[in-house]
């Protein structure tokens, strides 16, 4: 419903109390949402719906009739509101959970990897310009050796290591201290990369199975 729009019922009740003259027309109390914004844009737009994945169950049911006819009705003025130009609709998804079919079915699917060293390299060098580069390919080398560890639960992510790589600037961590002692140890600032119990016992087991190979 925020999406569309919102209707300040309180504000309204007490411009009444007060005699307040906008009282008399309702649309001074009702506040557009971004599906709104971008019909009535007059020029082709681009609407986000940023990870609708997280949103309730029913969110793109909701949403099905308003994107299908590109218009909704406004109950409290009685007005049907219609985009001049149709949006583009970027929608996005985690994939924390699925999606209804009758949803899917209206959208064109596109499939994002994750980026290759390269291109993270790119996207770190854009958050953290003149950061040093010995230091970023050193990291970068050791965050991709994470991801590809079997059994993770959570996989790192790019904005993690973002915030790891920038941890590791904060602390003065140098490339060579990365690998000091592979082995042996977790990941340096590994809080930043590993978010549940079971990858950090994961790792803490792989450095115990480590030890007794030496």
């Amino acid at each position: 419903q925020q999406g569309l729009y919102e209707y300040d019922a309180v504000s309204r009740l007490r411009d009444s109390q007060l005699g307040d003259e906008r009282f008399n027309d309702i649309r001074n109390y009702i506040k557009r949402g971004k599906l709104w914004e971008a019909f009535a844009a007059g020029r082709k737009v681009v609407l986000l719906i940023d990870e609708i994945d997280k949103a309730d169950i029913e969110f793109p049911n909701d949403l099905l009739q308003e994107l299908d006819r590109m218009e909704f009705f406004v109950y409290e003025t009685g007005e049907t509101i219609r985009a001049a130009v149709r949006p583009i609709v970027i929608i996005t998804s985690n994939n924390e959970k699925e999606l209804p079919d009758a949803f899917l079915r209206r959208c064109f699917f596109h499939y994002i990897r994750f980026p290759d060293v390269d291109t993270l390299h790119r996207i770190v060098d854009v958050h953290y310009p003149g950061i040093k580069q010995n230091l970023v390919r050193a990291a970068l080398t050791q965050f991709y050796e994470i991801r590809d560890v079997p059994g993770l639960k959570k996989k790192p992510s790019t904005s993690e290591a973002l915030d790891w790589i920038r941890l590791l600037v904060a602390d003065d961590i140098a490339p060579e201290d990365l690998r000091a002692d592979p082995k042996n140890a977790l990941p340096k600032l590994h809080g930043a990369l590993l978010k549940n119990e079971q990858d950090v016992h994961l790792f803490e087991r792989l450095a115990f199975m480590a030890r007794r190979q030496q």
